[in-house]
């Protein structure tokens, strides 16, 4: 009997060979464990940074008090947020890289070289892609991004309707929230509005 779902399969398929990826087993503090959620049908695109290690821990993305910022800026429920046939949550870096001096380490390059293209193509219904932080806004925005990430998010009307590049909901980032009140003020209300425009059926 043929597939009834053939791009269903073809991206569990993938996702197969993401969870059994080791390229960067050497490199990790702890055995590989990628942590994304996707779906064919998804219609908005998630982007993190790569897992901490509650995260690595629970196998659940944004299941730390980063994620509960990030459903507070959008004003969704968890239910809503980790249901993967609507919504796509697709880190820069899978697994989690270890801390360093200054927090958690950067995704490893490798990942998104190897798997981002692939997994892109494998939901064409995605209408609106959320970058966080300056990796993610690096590899969606490329040469379009501005000088510094706090530019980059001002200027979020040059990248609408189909990207939202935010800065990392993380604690770590309650000075730059601080320092930068337009953004919730006047990002924000926008934000809300574009996520649920993309997610309407």
């Amino acid at each position: 009997m043929a597939d009834s779902n053939p791009r269903q399969a073809t991206l569990d398929s993938l996702v197969a060979e993401i969870r059994s990826c080791t390229i960067c087993a050497s490199e990790l503090p702890f055995p590989p464990n990628p942590v994304l959620r996707v779906g064919t049908q998804a219609r908005l695109l998630i982007v993190g940074q790569a897992p901490g290690r509650r995260v690595h821990e629970t196998s659940i993305p944004f299941n730390d008090p980063s994620g509960d910022r990030l459903r507070e800026w959008l004003e969704m429920d968890r239910e809503t947020f980790y249901d993967s046939h609507r919504i796509a949550i697709v880190p820069m870096g899978f697994c989690y890289p270890g801390t360093g001096i200054r927090g958690d380490l950067p995704p490893r390059k490798v990942c998104a070289d190897t798997w981002r293209e692939r997994l892109m193509n494998a939901m064409p219904d995605v209408r609106l892609l959320l970058a966080i932080g300056q990796y993610a806004h690096r590899y969606h925005l490329g040469s379009a991004c501005k000088g510094s990430l706090t530019e980059t998010v001002r200027a979020w009307q040059d990248y609408a309707p189909r990207l939202f590049p935010l800065p990392h909901p993380s604690p770590r980032n309650n000075i730059w929230l601080k320092r930068n009140p337009w953004f919730l003020e006047q990002v924000i209300p926008e934000l809300r509005v574009a996520v649920a425009e993309a997610l309407r059926p």
